[in-house]
């Protein structure tokens, strides 16, 4: 028996996911704002690869006013999310023009506009995953799927092959993982209406989505090389808290909210993406109460509200003795449902194979290579952590899930 609170069956749009798409918006990102706009917007966009390049955007930003109403919370949502994917890469690149000597303040020609649109959005004003791979990208061909080969950016620092490549890669499993997230919710109400049959269809549906993901992950190396990603990529997306480079956070000059007061916010990491927290929740997997949880708790705050309020609903879904539903649902069916439980075992399993290969990739693609400055750290992800123990005890505590 399911508790109470949980008894309602999950209303997927209500939450801004989808089986096509997941979590990527509804609608392709928009590349053009609308009049209501300034132009600066498109003008800070266009310009900033070469600028960056050239170590000469902070110039063009100081000189370059981007002026908003403040009362734009009524704007298009498609909008304000280009409005904040442009500002969120324009102060990233401000900060980290030159890595070895980041800004320790945004001046308010950009910090107003951009803690303006990103508060509307609901996160806080930091490049966050959302803007860098939810919101960034279009179809080459809008008939075809939202899939490698068919999709670009539309926002770079740089530029390059290595850059355009790691996140496209993840717009990739995130279109992938629409199948997976509503087989999950379709499998939690089948094992509160008891139809076992129906359930092990859902499972078998979300691995055969969570196989797609893993092949999709492993294509990384294919045109991402971990030399050219940690020394040309991973420099502009680092955050200022837990960041020797920044050790007394940012002053967002001009933002009346923050009193002047310097502020420390998480860098964009794949932890804030919503999938694996969401299937962790579906499928019932816990991780212990440490900090490096504490950690993933806070990543939350960086997600799009809806998103994250979908994880909040799947935790809440527990049977009555606290697990989760449909964990306790599979576990107690063990014997007499072997292909129900075979069909779980196989969720867990591939879960645990995106995990190894993201464990793999933290290992080459970070803690391998030679770090030259504070900036850019091995030992710490891009959200200020240490990396590769969070990433190998997550792996554990899902590999358990399944030893008999």
């Amino acid at each position: 028996m399911m508790n109470s609170p949980s008894a309602v069956p999950l209303d997927l749009p209500a939450y801004d996911v989808s089986p096509d798409r997941g979590f990527l918006p509804s609608h392709d990102p928009v590349t053009i704002l609308g009049g209501s706009w300034p132009s600066s917007l498109h003008d800070l966009a266009e310009s900033m690869p070469k600028l960056l390049a050239a170590r000469q955007f902070r110039s063009y930003a100081n000189a370059h006013q981007v002026v908003l109403s403040r009362d734009r919370g009524a704007e298009d949502q498609d909008e304000l999310r280009c409005a904040g994917r442009i500002l969120s890469f324009a102060g990233q690149g401000y900060i980290w023009e030159d890595p070895q000597r980041p800004a320790d303040r945004i001046p308010a020609s950009l910090a107003v506009a951009w803690y303006d649109v990103m508060t509307h959005l609901g996160r806080p004003p930091v490049l966050s995953y959302a803007s860098y791979a939810l919101d960034n990208w279009h179809r080459l061909d809008p008939h075809k799927p939202i899939e490698l080969g068919n999709i670009v950016l539309q926002q770079n620092f740089l530029g390059g092959l290595d850059e355009e490549w790691f996140v496209l890669v993840h717009v990739d499993i995130e279109a992938k993982a629409g199948q997976a997230l509503s087989a999950v919710a379709k499998a939690l109400e089948t094992a509160r209406q008891d139809r076992p049959e129906e359930a092990t269809i859902c499972l078998e549906q979300v691995a055969e989505a969570e196989e797609w993901m893993v092949n999709t992950l492993l294509r990384m190396p294919e045109r991402c090389d971990p030399y050219i990603y940690y020394n040309r990529v991973r420099p502009y997306i680092h955050g200022w808290k837990d960041n020797p480079a920044l050790p007394h956070g940012l002053v967002y000059e001009g933002v009346e909210e923050f009193q002047g007061r310097p502020q420390h916010f998480r860098g964009e990491t794949g932890a804030q993406s919503s999938i694996i927290p969401s299937l962790d929740a579906g499928l019932g997997v816990t991780h212990e109460d440490d900090p490096l949880r504490h950690y993933l708790n806070e990543m939350r705050d960086y997600m799009p509200p809806k998103h994250r309020h979908f994880i909040e609903a799947l935790e809440r879904m527990k049977d009555d003795s606290g697990r989760g539903l449909l964990y306790g649902y599979v576990r107690d069916r063990k014997q007499r449902e072997p292909r129900l439980w075979e069909s779980f075992r196989q969720c867990i399993h591939l879960l645990g194979r995106f995990r190894e290969t993201h464990l793999d990739y933290a290992d080459r693609y970070i803690h391998q290579q030679s770090q030259h400055g504070a900036s850019n750290p091995t030992g710490v992800g891009t959200g200020g952590t240490p990396f590769m123990a969070y990433l190998k005890k997550h792996l554990e505590e899902t590999d358990r899930m399944i030893e008999d």
